[in-house]
Parts: structure tokens; C-alpha cells; sequence
């Protein structure tokens, strides 16, 4: 009942703009800031890596493979990631603002929220994966006060055969063969 009301009410929708907003400015001035200021993620990476997660009775590693991935791609990488935090911060940012593909934006940003938490690092990140969770959950409506509204028609008419449900066994690269046994 709560799900059918996210994703379909024209007052959720109304909710979310807010909510959307909210998140995308935090993203996007984040990203913003890091764009203009000289971001550098090595002192980050590094530190992921001397002080990662661990189990306190154990002494292990909690994200053993995402620590691989730090030591072995993210920070021989550097320079890539100094790029791609930034960048991916203000896209999402600007996604949200917009309301222009609204829940693959919403679905990065939680990506990176979890990227950030596996690192070790709780600042902002449980907050935003809340309300990044609502956007997701919300699917279509998230922006549907937003230029979801044009972009996600235009979309689904592109995608779509005119079969219908975009399969059609029968339709070939040069038209439509015969059926089997005719």
C-alpha cells in the first residue's frame, strides 16, 4: 500500500521533488567543491587502507574484497578516481535537481554511498542511503515533477518494437520471415 503510494501518487510525487532536491543539492555541491577545489582521493585511499573496517573479535577484514579493490585498482588508479568521484558527485547532484533520469541517479548515489561505508567512512553516507533508498524505491515518480516527465516517454517509445513488448521472434534484421514449415 506504502509502495503503491510512492510510486504512483501525484502527492508523493510532490514529496519527492523535495526530497530529490534536498539530495541532489547535497550531491552536487559535494562533487562541485571537489570539482573546483583540487580534489585528491590518495591520502583517502590510503587511509582506507591502513585503517580498513575490521571485526573487533576477529581481527579480520569485514570487506576483504573491497579492500582488494582500493590496494589493488583504486589507488594505482588515482588519478582516474580523482576524476570519477568528483564528476559522478555533481552528475548525480545534477540528475536529482533536474529530475532527468532521476532513479539511475538516485542508484549511483547509493552506490557511492556504499563505496564510501565500505571504506570506513560513516559522515553523511547512512543518511543519504535512507533517502537514497526512498528516491529508488519511488522508481518513475521520483521524477515526475522533472525532466523525467518528457525524458521517460521518449525513452520507452525509443525502446519499444512495434511488437509491443520488444520481442518479436519472428522480425529479422530484414523484415519478417516466414514461419517454421511454411
Amino acid at each position: 500500500m506504502l509502495m503503491k503510494w510512492l510510486r504512483e501518487n501525484v502527492y508523493a510525487a510532490g514529496l519527492l521533488l523535495v526530497l530529490r532536491v534536498y539530495v541532489g543539492w547535497t550531491w552536487l555541491t559535494a562533487g562541485f567543491h571537489k570539482l573546483t577545489g583540487g580534489f585528491d582521493a590518495t591520502g583517502f585511499l590510503k587511509g582506507a587502507i591502513a585503517k580498513p573496517p575490521m571485526d573487533k573479535a576477529t581481527n579480520e577484514l569485514i570487506y576483504p574484497t573491497f579492500n582488494a579493490f582500493i590496494e589493488n585498482f583504486a589507488l594505482p588508479n588515482a588519478k582516474l578516481i580523482n576524476v570519477m568521484i568528483p564528476l559522478g558527485e555533481f552528475l548525480v547532484g545534477l540528475g536529482l535537481i533536474l529530475g532527468t533520469l532521476a532513479t539511475a541517479a538516485a542508484f549511483f548515489g547509493l552506490v557511492m554511498n556504499f563505496m564510501f561505508l565500505f571504506a570506513g567512512t560513516v559522515s553523511t553516507n547512512p543518511w543519504m542511503v535512507l533517502l537514497g533508498f526512498v528516491l529508488l524505491a519511488a522508481g518513475a515518480n521520483t521524477g515526475k515533477f522533472g525532466g523525467d516527465y518528457y525524458v521517460l516517454p521518449y525513452l520507452r517509445k525509443m525502446f519499444r518494437n512495434k511488437g509491443g513488448d520488444g520481442h518479436n521472434p519472428n522480425k529479422t534484421a530484414g523484415g519478417t520471415r516466414a514461419p517454421m514449415g511454411v
